[in-house]
C-alpha cells in the first residue's frame, strides 16, 4: 500500500477520525486487499462493542402515497403506474401484534411524506402502539415534518427517528430532489430531531447518479460531526418508473467499503445491512454484516402490500410471510458466526 493509504489507515484505526483527503484516498484505493483489511477491523471493533448480537427491527411500511417527486424513488408523487396503499391504524397494530409474537421488540414504521397521516393520526396510533408494548422502541421514518410535528410524535411515545440527509453536497441534494424540497431543510430536520430527544439515525445511498468521492467523503465528514445513533447506508438501484431508470447501480464493493468505514469512525453506532444490499447479491446482508454492520429489518407488513413499496426495482422478500421471514434471517445470521437478539438493542 502507498505512503497516502498506509497514513489513512492507521489514522483511522488510531484516532477514529480522518480528514477529507484521507477519505478520498480510501475510495481511490478501493480493492480487495482494502476491503478485507477494513472489515476486519472494523468486525473487531464492532465485537468489543456488540459481541456476535445482530439486533432485528421489525419493518412496517405503512403507506406507499408520497407528495414528493424525489428522481430515484418509485414511490414518487408522479409515478401513476404503482398501485397505492395505506394501512390502518387496526392493521398496524395488528403487524405489531404478529411481530411482538415472533420476538421483534423494535418497530419501524416507514412510509411516503403522505398527508393523510396527520399529526393526529400519527399520534393516535403511536400511543396504542406504546400502551400495548411499553417494553418496544418504536422507530419513525415518515420524511421531512415541521418540529412541531416531530415533537408531537416524540411525546405520543416514539424513540427514534430515521431520516436519510441523502447526500451532505447542497448541489448534489439538487440534482437528486426537485425544487420544491431543500437540502437546508433536510438537515434542519435532522437537528430538531436531535434537540427533541430521539435516537436518530441519518444515511445515504452508494453510487447515486452524479455521486463523487468527494461528495462520499463530505457524507463521511457529516457522520463524524453529527454523531448519529444510527446510520443506513445501501447501493442506488434505479426503478424502471422513474427518470433515473437507465442510471447504474451502486457497487456492492463500494457499499461494503463504506460500512466498514463508518464502523470505525463511529464504534458504537446501529449500522443496518439493508434489504437494498440482499437486493444487489443474493448474500450482500451477510457481507453487510461481516463488513461491520449489526442491524437487520425483516419485513413485519402484510405480504398483499409487500410489492407495492417498491422504492427500487427487483425489492426481495416481496412474498414471505413475517415469521418465515425472521427464521431465514436468523438461518442467515447463525451461517456466518452470528445470533440475532430480541432485545431493542439501544444506542449505547
Amino acid at each position: 500500500m502507498n505512503t497516502i493509504l498506509t497514513t489513512s489507515l492507521d489514522k483511522l484505526e488510531s484516532h477514529k477520525f480522518l480528514e477529507h483527503r484521507d477519505f478520498v484516498a480510501l475510495f481511490n484505493h478501493n480493492s480487495t486487499e482494502l476491503r478485507e483489511y477494513l472489515a476486519q477491523k472494523a468486525d473487531a471493533v464492532r465485537r468489543e462493542h456488540f459481541g456476535n448480537r445482530i439486533y432485528i427491527r421489525g419493518l412496517i411500511e405503512f403507506t406507499n402515497h408520497c407528495k414528493n417527486n424525489c428522481l430515484y424513488c418509485g414511490i414518487r408523487a408522479a409515478n401513476t403506474k404503482i398501485q397505492r396503499y395505506r394501512l390502518s391504524k387496526e392493521e398496524i397494530l395488528s403487524c405489531c401484534q404478529q411481530g411482538y409474537t415472533l420476538g421483534f421488540r423494535t418497530f419501524v414504521l416507514q412510509g411516503g411524506e403522505d398527508p393523510y397521516y396527520t399529526d393526529e393520526r400519527m399520534t393516535d396510533i403511536i400511543s396504542h402502539i406504546r400502551s400495548r408494548y411499553p417494553d418496544c422502541a418504536i422507530t419513525l421514518s415518515l420524511g421531512e415534518r415541521s418540529y412541531e410535528s416531530y415533537k408531537l410524535l416524540y411525546e405520543a411515545g416514539a424513540n427514534r427517528y430515521l431520516l436519510r440527509h441523502e447526500t451532505a453536497n447542497p448541489e448534489h441534494y439538487k440534482r437528486l430532489h426537485p425544487d420544491t424540497m431543500s437540502y437546508d431543510n433536510r438537515m434542519q430536520c435532522l437537528r430538531n430531531l436531535r434537540e427533541i430527544g430521539y435516537q436518530v439515525g441519518c444515511g445515504f445511498m452508494v453510487g447515486s447518479p452524479y455521486q463523487t468521492a468527494d461528495d462520499l467523503a463530505n457524507d463521511l465528514l457529516f457522520i463524524e460531526q453529527f454523531r448519529p445513533h444510527m446510520v443506513g447506508i445501501g447501493p442506488f438501484i434505479p426503478h424502471s418508473d422513474t427518470p433515473f431508470a437507465n442510471q447504474s447501480a451502486g457497487a456492492l464493493e463500494d457499499t461494503l467499503l463504506l460500512l466498514s468505514i463508518i464502523r470505525l469512525i463511529h464504534p458504537n453506532v446501529l449500522l443496518p445491512a439493508t434489504t437494498a444490499l440482499g437486493t444487489i447479491s443474493p448474500k450482500g446482508r451477510e457481507q453487510g454484516i461481516l463488513a461491520g454492520a449489526n442491524v437487520v429489518m425483516p419485513n413485519l407488513s402484510p405480504v398483499g402490500v409487500r410489492k407495492q413499496y417498491s422504492l427500487y426495482d427487483n425489492k426481495i422478500c416481496t412474498g414471505d410471510e413475517s415469521a418465515q421471514c425472521i427464521s431465514c434471517m436468523s438461518t442467515r445470521m447463525q451461517s456466518i458466526g452470528f445470533s440475532i437478539v430480541t432485545d431493542r438493542g439501544d444506542y449505547h
